[in-house]
Order: structure tokens, then C-alpha cells, then sequence
């Protein structure tokens, strides 16, 4: 009877929303950047030439599905070095790790791969040379997340992490310090540029890198959704939880004005989030497969999306090779097999 009940309720959602034909505007770029589609591969690639298990310093990515698929495949997701066994494969993921986990992979005499993302290694590598330097590191981000921990691990004892505009206030530093500023790569550019003109005003003597650390699939996907989402009564960020970029992508959404969702997968979506709606709004973290975007737009049609327009803000063609060992690797092998085919 209940089940009855839920089932004529569901139904009647459905009917009303198709009574308004409603419109989804899909923002674009979104989903996969460069370093996560490399990062992907790398384990794919690996698990391709070795076979499982390939272990990989905590999650490759910030996304559910991909993890899930590769655990499939033969990955398996572990945060303790101890916990792989000496002499296995071990690959890093996207957000880096300090130089204390590469010394235990040394110890435990592990084939290293490097799946760490150029750019955030550009910030990794900054902290280091200024701290040899002298400077004290302000970096901007979110204590917790595994890249600010890989990073601050560079130069443990002058790196200070702050996280609000309340942070720079209990700083304690005087004129004379030399002070230098990052970022992590996937904080909101709203959110920095409050922390940071505080930082420059509190200490005009602080110095940071000529161009910004946020990187630029998140610039991208935050300009290109802020360039339509007023024009939108509901908006979607097809991401997951975990996924920083894509929280502050639903955040990004929700200070434009329209309703604003994080949503997993199509599995997230109900009638009573369109309520009412005529243009809903999409985009995707840049952890999260194309796939589940395709999903989640059917999903859309299924209660009365009957006109999809994507809205280009910038077309990205940026590509990051595999990391070095893992093509000379994979170089390697492909040499053997043809002198094993070869009739000479």
C-alpha cells in the first residue's frame, strides 16, 4: 500500500513536470582536466603492464567512480606506505605527497610511479625553494585536504596553513619577515582573493609566485559556470562529496542565486529538486567521468528536459604526458614484444 502510494506520488511529479518544458544549459568546460585524465592513466597503464595488485597512495582521484573502476581493475587504495609490501608498485596520486612518504617508498624499496599533477608539483616545488630561502609559507587551502598535508610536508616547520580571512588575523608575524604565499590548486577564487588582498595588506612585503596557484581547470570550470548560472532557476555540480573543486563549484552556484546541488550521479536527482524550474544549470567537478554527466542528463529528459544547450566559456587543450619512468616503461615493453614476434 505505502510502496503503492510512493510509486502514484513519483508519477504525478513526473506528469507535472512534463507539462513545463524545461531547458538545461551544460557548461563547458567541465568534468575531466589534464592532470586527473593523466593521472587515470597512469594506473590503467600500470595495471596493463604489471597486472594487479598496483598499489596507489590514497585515493587517484577525488571521485567515487573512477576509484571504484579501478579497484576493479586491480588498484588497491591505501594511506599507509607500511601497508604495501616491499618490492610492489606504488603510484601517487594527483594531489602529491610529501617527501617523508617518498622516503619510506625508498625504505621499503617500492618501484615508484608519479602521478602527482604538474601543477601542483609547481606548488610543492615553490615551497621548498623559498623556505631554503628563508621565507616562512603562507599556504592558503584546507588543512586536512591530502594536498595541503603533501605540501606543507616540503617545509614542515616554516609552512603555516590558513584557512579564513579570521586565520590571516591570528598571524604573528612583523614587517620584517620574509612572508611568501600558495594556494591549493582547487579553492575558490572568490574565497582567495579575500584571504589574499587581507594577506597584502597585513604584510605588504609578502611576495608569491607571478601567477596563481589555483590551477586552471578550476578557474575554467568556476568562470564558466558563474557565466550563466543567474540565467538558470536550478543548478546542478555533478561531483563528488570529497571533491574540492567541486564543492566549491555547488558553492560558486549557490551565491548566484539559483538553487545549487552536489550531486554523484543521476541516482541523486528527484522531482522535487525541479519544482517549478524551467532552465536548470550543469556542470561537473573536474574528477567526474563524462559518463556520469551523460547519465545524469538523461536522467533530466526522463522528467521534461526537452532543449540542451552547451555554453562554451573556453576550450581547454591542455595534455600532460604520462609520468617519465612509466613510458619508458611501457617503451620498454612494447620493444620486447616485437623482438619477440620478430622472425629473426
Amino acid at each position: 500500500m505505502v510502496f503503492a502510494a510512493l510509486r502514484m506520488y513519483i508519477e504525478k511529479k513526473r506528469r507535472f513536470l512534463h507539462t513545463f518544458p524545461m531547458k538545461l544549459l551544460l557548461a563547458q568546460p567541465r568534468g575531466f582536466c589534464a592532470g586527473v585524465v593523466r593521472a587515470i592513466d597512469s594506473v590503467k597503464e600500470t595495471l596493463k603492464l604489471y597486472g594487479p595488485p598496483v598499489y596507489v597512495k590514497h585515493e587517484i582521484v577525488h571521485n567515487k567512480h573512477v576509484v571504484d573502476e579501478l579497484r576493479q581493475k586491480g588498484a588497491i587504495f591505501i594511506e599507509d606506505v607500511e601497508d604495501v609490501p616491499v618490492g610492489s608498485i606504488l603510484i601517487y596520486s594527483a594531489h602529491g605527497v610529501s617527501p617523508q612518504v617518498r622516503k619510506e617508498a625508498k625504505k621499503r624499496r617500492l618501484l615508484e610511479i608519479d602521478a602527482t599533477c604538474g601543477l601542483v608539483t609547481k606548488v610543492h616545488s615553490a615551497a621548498k625553494r623559498y623556505a631554503d630561502k628563508g621565507y616562512e609559507i603562507i599556504l592558503i587551502g584546507h588543512k586536512d585536504h591530502v594536498e595541503i598535508i603533501g605540501t606543507k610536508g616540503e617545509a614542515p616547520e616554516k609552512t603555516h596553513v590558513v584557512e579564513s580571512e579570521e586565520d590571516v588575523d591570528a598571524l604573528t608575524f612583523g614587517k620584517e619577515d620574509q612572508l611568501f604565499y600558495l594556494t591549493q590548486t582547487t579553492l575558490s577564487l572568490l574565497d582567495v582573493k579575500k584571504i589574499t588582498q587581507k594577506l597584502q595588506k597585513k604584510y605588504p612585503q609578502i611576495r608569491s609566485l607571478p601567477s596563481s596557484s589555483i590551477c586552471y581547470a578550476t578557474t575554467n570550470r568556476q568562470l564558466a559556470l558563474a557565466s550563466f548560472a543567474k540565467k538558470t532557476d536550478v543548478f546542478f555540480v555533478v561531483g563528488d562529496p570529497t571533491s574540492s573543486n567541486s564543492n566549491r563549484l555547488k558553492e560558486l552556484a549557490a551565491l548566484e542565486g539559483p538553487s545549487a546541488f552536489l550531486i554523484n550521479d543521476e541516482t541523486e536527482i528527484t522531482p522535487s529538486m525541479l519544482e517549478g524550474a524551467h532552465t536548470i544549470g550543469m556542470s561537473a567537478g573536474a574528477s567526474t567521468p563524462e559518463s556520469i554527466v551523460q547519465r545524469c542528463i538523461q536522467k533530466l529528459q526522463e522528467y521534461g528536459v526537452h532543449e540542451i544547450e552547451e555554453v562554451a566559456y573556453k576550450k581547454e587543450e591542455v595534455f600532460f604526458d604520462l609520468p617519465k619512468n612509466l613510458r619508458q616503461m611501457m617503451n620498454s615493453s612494447s620493444q620486447n614484444r616485437k623482438e619477440d614476434t620478430s622472425p629473426f
